[in-house]
């Protein structure tokens, strides 16, 4: 196939995902996490204080935010208590600013998700570059294929959340990283140019990553690591290796000095107007409960420095992130409710959330790999490691990526979607593209195995495509599909409040003039058809433990999957709050499913 075939085909696909990207938010409503996200970055750009939501880093809000500015007649709310005196009230704020204060929401919504649409196509972009790059023209389409039929980039790449910022800058940093440790190896002076051109860029774009999401903060020690490997590979001995590993250790601190540059910067801009007396007592406030009184007293001191006020702000999320990954979370899973997590969480939502097809071609690719050592792997393993990687060292890097991240999630008590395996999906997708393309091209039966992939990509297509606009909710076929999904798991991974619009419309086409409403997610029901719910407190007017008895007969009730799983779940070990209070529900049938994240009841 011509590159210029594969470049007109890679450009459709990269339409193809803006267009459906852009296409399908029309009618989701602001999701949980957008509620917090949208108004912080705003208050960022127009009031250079980041005293929301710190436990984010401000490049992705920020982007997001930036169409807000050619809107006209925003108003800031910078005279309420959320904003003035509270300490991180950003859930109070956000609703306030959004749904209180006049502001055209919807119009602030829509434009603010363009820019999340744009970090995903360019992310799909990069995993097309590197995959042409390392193995071809159609390992290249197929791994641009893959993502771009992928459900959980297409869920979760049109939101204003950070997930598929943390996996575009994890991707596009380690590959500018690799391309500065080859050409800087290179003795001939134009790649000595590039290998230094590549540094510069490799620490910006690190800094840029570091400012997506802290847990890309493990790009650090996976660095270090490739250093070390990268070293091994280029030396004939100790002193060789001592020699050539204290250059690199150097160009390294160059790359990070670049990105701590860069995170200073940024971090300075979104503090510029943040009071240093409030900064520091914020500060102290939220860290009172940390248990390395080195580090928080250390954040603390620095919170009213001027010159170190930025990185007490960069330090005080990184802390808030590290709390939260060991503090866990409530939530629905196999029928169970825990606070406390389990190990078995993402390998089983990874298998339930991702297409059937990507699954098979992974087998395909393993099983093909497995084949590939012919000799048993422990008779020469030492050589044969060895020239594997001076020979693939890029895909090495990334198995070594997939690695620590998956280790680390496992180890997080912090279950909160299969949205948290994002940043290993292009290395997964692109290795899994290279192993299938190398497959097709050798051995026997070409036409059979073509075909086949043909029929499996076809598959994956319209899976994916039969379940617009609604790819949150997305199951494969081996647990039924999207309509059963809510029997294994909820949260992010079906139920995030995308749906309340839908809801509404559903009302109106059914005549029905009130309805009781248990809903989880970023709309305030006060703002939203308001004269459809009966409205008794700030959020839903029907809550999980208040006594059905109080709901009239002849009723309807709608329930969020979020809630409904959590109030019919079984507790698990350790776990002592209510369960148990949507049980009364399990005699009716709903009527409705509103984009299969809100069940609909009539209590007859």
């Amino acid at each position: 196939m011509s590159n210029r075939l594969t470049n007109i085909i890679a450009v459709g696909l990269l339409v193809f995902v803006f267009i459906i990207a852009f296409l399908s938010i029309r009618d989701d409503s602001l999701t949980s996490d957008e509620l917090v996200h949208l108004p912080a970055g705003y208050s960022y750009l127009t009031q250079k204080d980041m005293r929301l939501n710190p436990e984010h880093p401000p490049l992705i809000k920020d982007l997001a935010a930036i169409p807000l500015l050619f809107i006209r007649d925003i108003k800031f709310p910078s005279e309420i208590k959320a904003w003035q005196e509270n300490v991180n009230d950003q859930w109070e704020f956000g609703s306030y600013f959004l749904y209180r204060t006049g502001n055209p929401v919807e119009k602030m919504i829509f434009w603010a998700r363009i820019p999340m649409i744009l970090i995903l196509v360019l992310l799909g972009f990069y995993i097309f570059l590197w995959a042409k790059e390392l193995f071809g023209n159609k390992a290249s389409l197929l791994a641009l294929f893959l993502f771009s039929f992928s459900p959980t980039f297409l869920a979760h790449g049109r939101l204003v959340t950070t997930d598929v910022g943390a996996a575009a800058g994890v991707f596009i940093a380690t590959y500018y990283f690799i391309k500065f440790l080859k050409d800087s190896s290179s003795a001939m002076p134009k790649a000595l140019r590039a290998g230094r051109k590549n540094l510069i860029i490799a620490g910006i774009v690190l800094g840029l990553a570091q400012l997506a999401k802290f847990s890309v903060i493990l790009l650090l020690p996976f660095f270090g690591i490739l250093i070390i490997i990268w070293v091994i590979t280029k030396s004939s001995g100790f002193k060789e290796f001592l020699k050539t590993f204290g250059r690199y250790f150097v160009s390294c601190l160059l790359i990070g000095l670049v990105a701590l540059s860069l995170i200073w910067v940024v971090y300075q801009y979104h503090t510029w107007n943040y009071p240093p007396e409030k900064q520091a007592q914020d500060t102290a406030t939220i860290l009172a409960s940390f248990d390395n009184k080195f580090l928080s007293d250390s954040t603390i001191w620095m919170a009213d420095k001027p010159v170190l006020r930025p990185i007490a702000h960069y330090l005080l999320g990184l802390i808030m992130a590290f709390q939260r990954t060991g503090g866990g979370d409530t939530i629905y899973f196999l029928g169970e409710i825990s606070g406390a997590g389990w190990k078995t969480y993402f390998p089983i939502v990874y298998l339930l959330k991702e297409p059937l097809t990507f699954h098979i071609l992974t087998i395909i690719a393993l099983l093909y790999l497995a084949w590939l050592v012919k000799k048993p792997f422990w008779q020469k393993t030492k050589e044969r490691t060895f020239n594997w990687l001076k020979t693939h060292f890029a895909e090495f890097a990334m198995l070594l990526f997939i690695g620590i991240y998956w280790t680390t999630s496992l180890a997080s008590d912090l279950n909160i979607g299969v949205r948290h395996l994002l940043p290993v999906f292009p290395f997964t997708i692109l290795l899994v593209s290279g192993v299938i393309a190398f497959w097709l091209s050798s051995g026997s039966f070409p036409k059979i195995k073509k075909a086949f992939l043909v029929w499996l990509l076809l598959w994956q297509a319209y899976s994916v495509i039969a379940i617009y606009p609604y790819f949150i909710a997305y199951f494969n076929e081996s647990v039924g599909g999207p309509d059963q999904g809510y029997i294994y798991v909820a949260d992010s991974n079906l139920d995030w409040g995308q749906d309340l619009k839908r809801l509404s419309q559903w009302v109106d086409e059914k005549g029905i003039d009130k309805i009781y409403l248990d809903y989880s997610g970023g709309y305030d029901t006060r703002y939203y058809s308001a004269e459809k719910y009966y409205l008794k407190e700030k959020h839903a007017p029907w809550w999980g433990t208040r006594n059905p008895e109080e709901l009239p007969k002849g009723s309807y009730l709608a329930v969020s999957a979020f809630f409904l799983q959590r109030g019919r779940g079984i507790p698990a070990p350790g776990f002592n709050q209510p369960t148990g209070y949507y049980n009364w529900l399990d005699k009716y049938t709903p009527v409705a499913k509103i984009g299969y994240s809100i069940f609909v009841y009539y209590i007859p």
